[in-house]
C-alpha cells in the first residue's frame, strides 16, 4: 500500500461513517424545527460536544499547531484567547439566546426591534462572517488533501465542498450535530494519542519539550517569549480580543443554543464545551511545541508556508518516519481526523448561512411569515448549495499560503465587530433601537472588512508584517469599538422607542416564557 493510498482509505472510512449518519438524520428531518434546530432534542452533553466540535476546527488543530511551530509563545496566545472566549458566551448569551429566539441570531433582534430591517442586517452580518470562516476551512482542506493524496489543490477543495453540501442538504442540523459529535470524539482521541507520543519521546517531561523546541527554533531567544511571531504588541492584543469576543458573534455557534430544550440546558452546553476545549488546547500546546522539538528547522518545508501541516508530519516522524508502516499509518490517521474536522465545521457554517438566507431573509422579510413550512426548508437547501459553490470559488481564488488560524482570526474580528455589539445591546440596553442595530452592523462590517483589506496579510501577502496602510494583522482592536460606536450613534440619533419591547424581551430571556411562540 502506497503512502498516497493509505490516507485515501482513511478519508473514505471517515466519509462513509459520516454519510451514514447523514442518511439516518435525513429520515428524521421533516419540519423546519427539525432542519434548523434538530427538533430541540439535543442534550446538554451532546450539544456541548457539538459546540466543541464546531469550535475545534482545522484552524484550532492545524493552525494553532502551525503557529506554535513557527512562532512559539505567540502561537499559544491564540489558543488561550479561544478558551476564554466562551466565558462571555456563557455569562451573557447562552441562556438568554435560547429563551429569546427560535432558529437564528436574527430572531432575537427581530423580537426587540423592527423585524424586517433587523433580520436583513443580521442576515448580512451572518453571511460575511460565514464567508471568511468558510474560506479558511476550505483552504485547510485543500492543502491537507493535496499534501496527503497527491491531488491538486482545486480538486481537493471541490471534494471537500461536495461532502459538505451532502451533509447539509440531506440531514440539516440533526445530521450536522451528530457529525460534529463524532468529529469531536475522533479529534480528541487523535490529539490525545499524538500528545502522549510527544511526551513519551521526551521522557514524560514537558519542560524538556519546551527547552528542545527553543533550541531548535530559528530565533531561540524569542521562541518562548512574546515577539517571536507578532512583532507589534498591539497585534497580540488585537488578535486576543478578536478571539475572546468573536465567538459571541459566530452564527454557527449561536445556532447551537436553539437545539436544546431549555435555557438551562443551553448554559450547561457551554460548560461542557469549555471543559472539552480547555483540555483540547492543553494537548495542542504539547503538539505545537513538540512539532518544533521533533521536526526542527528541517520541518519548515514539510509544514508549508503557513505551518498548517506540522501536526501530520509530526505524527509521521513519531510513528517511525516516512516510508515506515508506523509512520505512514499515524500520518494517515491524524490527517484523516483533521479532514473530518474540516468537513464537520464547514457543514455547520453552511447551515448557519442558509438559515440567514432562508429563515431570515426569504421567510420573514420577503414572505413575512406567510408560506408553507416545507418551502422554507427547500429554500434553505437551495441557499446552502449556492453558498457552498461560492465558498469553493473564493477558496480557490484565495490560495493556500495563509495560516488558517490567522485567517479564522479575521472571521472572528468581523463577527465581534458586526454581530456582537448589536446582539449584546439588544439584550441589555433599554434605549437600543432598530437604527442603532443597522448602523452598528454597517459600521462593524465596513470597519473590519476595510481594515482587513488594508492589513499586511492581505495587502502585502501572507508572509508580510509591514508595507500595508493598516499596520496590524487583525483589526479587532479598532473595528469592535467602531461597531459599538455605530450602535450608540444610530440609537441616539433616532426617535424610535423600544423600552416596552425590551422589558418583554428581558422577562422572556430570563424565564423562557413564550420562547416557543
Amino acid at each position: 500500500m502506497t503512502v498516497k493510498a493509505l490516507p485515501l482509505i482513511v478519508f473514505g472510512a471517515v466519509l462513509a461513517v459520516t454519510i451514514g449518519v447523514t442518511f439516518w438524520a435525513s429520515r428524521r428531518t421533516r419540519s423546519s424545527t427539525e432542519f434548523w434546530a434538530a427538533g430541540r432534542s439535543i442534550s446538554p452533553l451532546q450539544n456541548g460536544m457539538a459546540i466543541s466540535g464546531d469550535y475545534m476546527s482545522a484552524a484550532a488543530f492545524l493552525g494553532v499547531t502551525g503557529l506554535m511551530f513557527l512562532g512559539g509563545f505567540d502561537g499559544f496566545i491564540t489558543g488561550v484567547a479561544a478558551v476564554c472566549s466562551f466565558i462571555p458566551v456563557m455569562l451573557l448569551l447562552a441562556e438568554r439566546m435560547r429563551n429569546s429566539g427560535k432558529y437564528t441570531m436574527a430572531d432575537v433582534l427581530a423580537f426587540r426591534l423592527r423585524e424586517r430591517p433587523a433580520r436583513t442586517a443580521a442576515a448580512i452580518g451572518t453571511l460575511f462572517v460565514v464567508g471568511f470562516y468558510l474560506i479558511a476551512q476550505m483552504i485547510a482542506a485543500g492543502s491537507l488533501i493535496e499534501a496527503l493524496a497527491g491531488l491538486s489543490f482545486p480538486v481537493a477543495v471541490l471534494i471537500t465542498g461536495a461532502a459538505m453540501l451532502l451533509y447539509v442538504l440531506l440531514g440539516g442540523m440533526l445530521a450536522t450535530t451528530w457529525v460534529q459529535i463524532i468529529k469531536a470524539v475522533l479529534l480528541m482521541g487523535g490529539v490525545l494519542v499524538l500528545a502522549l507520543f510527544v511526551l513519551a519521546k521526551f521522557g514524560w517531561d514537558p519542560i524538556q519539550i519546551f527547552n528542545t523546541a527553543k533550541a531548535k527554533a530559528d530565533n531561540p531567544a524569542k521562541y518562548l517569549a512574546p515577539g517571536g511571531l507578532f512583532t507589534k504588541p498591539l497585534d497580540v492584543i488585537s488578535i486576543g480580543i478578536a478571539f475572546a469576543l468573536g465567538t459571541a458573534g459566530l452564527p454557527h455557534i449561536l445556532m447551537r443554543f436553539f437545539t436544546v430544550p431549555t435555557g438551562k440546558a443551553a448554559r450547561g452546553s457551554v460548560g461542557w464545551a469549555i471543559a472539552i476545549i480547555g483540555i483540547f488546547y492543553v494537548l495542542v500546546s504539547l503538539i505545537g511545541f513538540g512539532s518544533r522539538a521533533v521536526l526542527g528547522a528541517g520541518g519548515e518545508k514539510l509544514a508549508g508556508d503557513g505551518g498548517n501541516l506540522a501536526a501530520p508530519y509530526l505524527a509521521q516522524s513519531l510513528g517511525g518516519g516516512a516510508g515506515t508502516a508506523g509512520g505512514d499509518i499515524f500520518f494517515a490517521v491524524i490527517s484523516g481526523v483533521a479532514f473530518a474536522t474540516i468537513l464537520a465545521v464547514v457543514a455547520g457554517l453552511v447551515i448557519a448561512a442558509s438559515g440567514g438566507v432562508a429563515h431570515d431573509l426569504w421567510s420573514q422579510v420577503i414572505k413575512r411569515g406567510r408560506h408553507r413550512e416545507g418551502r422554507e426548508v427547500l429554500v434553505g437547501k437551495v441557499a446552502a448549495g449556492a453558498i457552498g459553490v461560492l465558498a469553493i470559488g473564493l477558496a480557490l481564488v484565495a490560495g493556500k499560503g495563509f495560516n488558517v488560524q490567522l485567517l479564522v482570526g479575521l472571521a472572528f474580528s468581523v463577527a465581534a465587530s458586526a454581530n456582537f455589539p448589536s446582539l449584546v445591546l439588544a439584550l441589555f440596553w433599554r434605549r437600543f433601537n432598530t437604527a442603532g442595530a443597522l448602523t452598528g452592523v454597517a459600521f462593524g462590517l465596513i470597519a473590519s472588512i476595510g481594515l482587513i483589506v488594508l492589513s499586511p496579510p492581505v495587502w502585502a501577502g501572507p508572509d508580510s508584517q509591514d508595507g500595508a496602510p493598516f499596520p496590524l494583522q487583525n483589526p479587532a482592536l479598532f473595528s469592535i469599538p467602531i461597531g459599538f460606536l455605530g450602535c450608540w450613534l444610530g440609537t441616539v440619533l433616532s426617535s424610535e422607542r423600544t423600552e416596552a419591547r425590551h422589558r418583554e424581551l428581558r422577562v422572556r430571556a430570563e424565564t423562557g416564557v413564550g420562547a416557543e411562540s
